[in-house]
């Protein structure tokens, strides 16, 4: 008897995955391929989008060959992708550049003059922060240096669009990766011309936007026979599909992923949009979208902290370091931004402070602030979703850092919420394999996801200690504003 299989495709900023699972959501197989990221010139940060095709084919192929799949299992194939990638290329559809990627920061001047002059208008219609990840904003930079292969292009396209384009010869993009451009106008589900006419780019430069649910083509029989006639559906971007996978879909509930950076999303009806600027918006078809903040600082502060203090341990061993401290960490705060921040910030400039050290304070008191203070900056991102769509209801977390029953409970303390943990690492891959499913009608709607999804635990809050995480908070915010002025 044959099984019903879909594929999640998840590209995304460190390794491209593939995961197979049965419709029900579980998991069959996965592979995944390392992405190498070349740093350039101080700031730059780029990929080789002919590797990421390849190591897409490959993952494919690898998950479909260790599964034992047989002809006509896999329904259809999902895509997600993470945001903000951009690759110049000549009328051939030929790559001028390799994808410089969100972590770039070349434009950093371009956005800080954008956002001091005109910034807040155009936020207000895109939904997107004015910062130096947007594809926007790298456009005006290769503007105004009259980067070489940019005079030259005729096309513009995020890794997503380019594999697409390889694999099927088709020029489209979905609502969620549009958006993300910086470019697009989330009140009229379009490129927005004013926009188009300030970085030099014309309509036809760009791609056709689709909804998430689109069925693309079917994959040559050439990079797998076994695949030959399957389906492959658009999908969407990784945050908005993580939170699919999640089970977060309905009013009031939010996911926080936390690995090396860290996200808190909601999705929510129509579109909200911050007025402080502290959160994007970013469609993810025309009756939803996804409002949240991206925070670069979450494992990779730990890293830091442990290479400071010349840690032998691991990771693991030094967050149990933490349980030594009480709430608080005897006064100390830490503002995590050692790798300068996005939400809610959206300053390249931020720098990491910690703030009341004494001679009583100690290696455990420095991790468990470290900690909290990753914590709060997420609490801080989650009061501004709250001004916007209203109390959260629901919490899911997963991520790396999920993985420690010590930060789950820490998280449940400063939000003061139960806290749902995922049984899964794969959110987007199993959101994009979902999406794919019901743009070919196998499932009648988005909700029906959360008849798949696997808890491992719900971990509740402790009353006392969210009362302590309140005032620390409090002056977690206060210090935090007076610490902004000093950016520089």
């Amino acid at each position: 008897m044959l099984r019903e299989l879909v594929i999640g495709l998840d590209l995304g900023t460190t390794s491209v995955k593939a995961v197979l699972f049965s419709v029900n959501g579980k998991l069959i197989a996965e592979t995944e391929k390392v992405i190498e990221s070349k740093y350039l010139n101080g700031n730059w940060v780029e990929q080789d989008p002919e590797q990421i095709v390849v190591f897409s084919e490959q993952a494919i192929s690898e998950i479909v060959e260790e599964a034992n799949v047989q002809m006509g299992e896999v329904l259809t194939v999902g895509i997600s992708c993470a945001m903000h990638s951009l690759i110049c290329l000549d009328e051939q559809m030929t790559p001028l550049t390799n994808a410089i990627i969100w972590a770039d920061g070349r434009s950093s001047e371009q956005a800080e003059r954008v956002m001091g002059t005109n910034g807040a208008d155009i936020f207000a219609k895109t939904g997107t922060p004015i910062h130096p990840m947007t594809p926007f904003m790298k456009l005006m930079w290769m503007k105004e240096t009259n980067y070489e292969p940019y005079v030259k292009s005729s096309y513009f396209m995020s890794i997503k669009e380019f594999l697409l384009y390889r694999w099927f010869g088709e020029r489209v993009v979905d609502y969620a990766m549009a958006s993300a451009t910086g470019l697009f106008n989330i009140h009229t589900y379009d490129w927005d011309d004013d926009l188009l006419t300030l970085v030099a780019v014309k309509r036809e430069q760009l791609s056709k936007i689709v909804e998430p649910t689109k069925v693309i083509s079917q994959w040559s029989v050439v990079k797998n026979p076994l695949l030959e006639g399957v389906p492959f559906v658009i999908g969407s971007a990784d945050g908005q599909l993580a939170n699919l996978g999640s089970g977060a879909i309905s009013p009031g509930e939010v996911a926080i992923s936390v690995g090396t950076s860290g996200a808190i999303r909601q999705f929510v009806e129509g579109v909200k949009v911050n007025k402080r600027f502290e959160t994007f918006t970013y469609a993810f078809d025309k009756q939803t979208a996804i409002i949240g903040g991206p925070t670069n600082n979450g494992g990779i502060v730990l890293q830091w902290l442990k290479e400071l203090l010349v840690f032998d341990g691991s990771i693991e061993e030094l967050i149990h370091e933490a349980s030594k401290a009480e709430v608080g960490a005897d006064g100390l705060l830490f503002f995590p931004y050692v790798n300068g921040e996005r939400a809610p910030l959206w300053n390249q400039k931020a720098k990491g402070n910690f703030f009341g050290l004494s001679m009583t304070h100690k290696r455990h008191h420095l991790v468990r602030a470290v900690l909290e203070g990753i914590t709060l900056n997420l609490y801080q991102i989650e009061q501004s979703l709250v001004e916007m769509a209203g109390e959260s209801k629901e919490i899911y977390v997963n991520g790396g850092l999920s993985r420690s029953s010590f930060w789950v409970q820490m998280v449940a303390d400063v939000f003061g919420k139960n806290i749902h943990v995922l049984d899964t690492h794969h959110s987007a891959a199993w959101g994009g394999a979902w999406t794919a499913l019901v743009g070919i009608g196998k499932v009648n709607s988005y909700e029906e996801i959360k008849q798949t999804i696997q808890l491992k635990e719900v971990v509740a809050p402790n009353h006392d200690r969210h009362q302590a995480y309140q005032k620390a908070f409090e002056r977690f915010c206060m210090i935090g504003k007076d610490l902004r002025k000093h950016f520089i």
